[in-house]
């Protein structure tokens, strides 16, 4: 049956009228908290789920988290007992003022927060004040204890994933009506700095962040302490790149970058001749010292994760795992950075390192990378003649000790050859 011109207009009407809802709707401010989606929790559900405690709305229903509800509780009385005014009052004005943000609090979520804001505020309240508590323990060593240690270690790592969240402002808020009116001295965001060094993978580098930083939350806190505004982002690559060991054959040497100005930051650095642009010798890539330990692809899929879902942040990470991907193909490129001092595998297994590894960029999109110039030049001394016949030999005739003996034997052998030649060619 055909539609009529009069079904035509009406769905016309109905669409403009949807047009203008959207266009009258209050402008939201880009969201920070997401939840990630399937197709990267494919490749490690376990680095994207809280495992004891659930901070804000996105798995405040997850059963296996309401134990850890009693031990927030706690945090919270314990934070409150510290304080002269009664738990009633700090509780209002904690109240007060997050739900005076609670619109912000709300965008802060990129997908529509079904709690109303009753409900909202008094999980925004006690997820920061336990997490204030939690943290200004972690701090200052002298703090009693609370909870079971199992609870209190993999509490920390619950606290860096990205669907974990709770908006910076709600802890500013909270910090502002409790610590601060205790500790004249303190700042949250140096009371954070003791939290994200045990998310620090680069145990040589020192994380800095400016006091006067507005991060989104902790994560994001976490991110901007790799922060650098020197980095230089160029086009991807597109041709295949040489692992560590083809490099390591080709006569690339590693060795392990440490203090420099950014943490990421990866170096080729190569003898030139003065006044000449060519170089000479052997290139050394220089790289920050990795730590690989049970919770290192925890706190690099949530950074990457972070990353993805948010346009107005840089790609550090993702480009970093893109570079150390195409670096490591099996567990003999593990292996040599082991020996060079570049990676700390804590994990036992080089294949597992490896394996970690390589699935970490899987089905990731990545608009900047940070090494164009450091692989281009890598892969010019790699696809020089020179450096493929030195990596053909040391492939062929060193590859094992019995093949340089081998070789050393012939040498030997041919050179008493031609003395001997010689000697009775031309007899005394």
């Amino acid at each position: 049956m055909e539609t009529g011109l009069g079904d035509v207009e009406i769905t016309v009407h109905s669409l403009l009228e949807c047009l203008k809802k959207e266009e009258n709707q209050p402008k939201r401010s880009a969201p920070s908290i997401y939840r990630v989606d399937n197709i990267l929790k494919d490749h490690s559900l376990s680095s994207y789920n809280p495992r004891v405690v659930s901070i804000g709305p996105l798995h405040r229903e997850d059963k296996n988290l309401q134990a850890g509800e009693e031990e927030k509780i706690a945090h919270v009385f314990s934070l409150l007992s510290r304080l002269d005014l009664t738990q009633e009052e700090t509780m209002q004005v904690c109240t007060r003022k997050v739900n005076a943000s609670i619109n912000h609090i709300r965008s802060c979520y990129a997908e529509t927060i079904s709690y109303n804001n009753i409900e909202l505020t008094k999980m925004m309240v006690i997820d920061g004040c336990f997490i204030l508590k939690y943290i200004y323990r972690l701090s200052n060593p002298k703090e009693s204890h609370l909870g079971n240690m199992t609870f209190v270690m993999l509490t920390i790592y619950d606290l860096v994933l990205l669907e974990n969240q709770i908006p910076f402002l709600v802890l500013q808020h909270i910090f502002d009506c409790t610590i601060a009116k205790f500790d004249q001295t303190a700042s949250l965001i140096n009371m954070i700095h003791p939290l994200l060094e045990y998310f620090n993978l680069f145990i040589e580098h020192e994380l800095k962040s400016s006091s006067n930083s507005t991060p989104h939350h902790i994560l994001g806190l976490l991110h901007e302490c790799y922060h650098y505004k020197d980095a230089v982002s160029s086009a991807n690559l597109n041709s295949r790149f040489p692992s560590v060991v083809e490099l390591d054959r080709a006569g690339v040497n590693f060795k392990r970058a440490r203090y420099t100005e950014w943490p990421l930051m990866m170096e080729v650095k190569s003898h030139r001749l003065p006044c000449f642009s060519c170089s000479w010798g052997n290139p050394t890539l220089t790289m920050p010292v990795l730590e690989i330990h049970d919770s290192t692809e925890l706190i690099l899929r949530n950074l990457i994760a972070y990353e993805q879902y948010s346009d107005n942040v840089s790609q550090y990470f993702t480009s970093y795992a893109i570079a150390i991907d195409m670096l490591i193909d099996t567990r003999e490129d593990v292996a040599t950075l082991v020996e060079s001092e570049v990676i700390i595998n804590r994990i036992g297994s080089n294949q597992e390192a490896a394996n970690m590894i390589n699935n970490l960029s899987k089905v990731v999109y990545w608009r900047d990378f940070f090494y164009y110039d450091q692989w281009m030049e890598l892969n010019r001394h790699y696809n020089g003649k020179w450096s493929k016949n030195i990596a053909w030999l040391r492939c062929t005739y060193f590859n094992n000790p019995w093949n340089i003996i081998a070789l050393f034997a012939a040498i030997l052998l041919f050179a008493l050859t031609i003395v001997q030649t010689v000697f009775t060619v031309n007899p005394a």
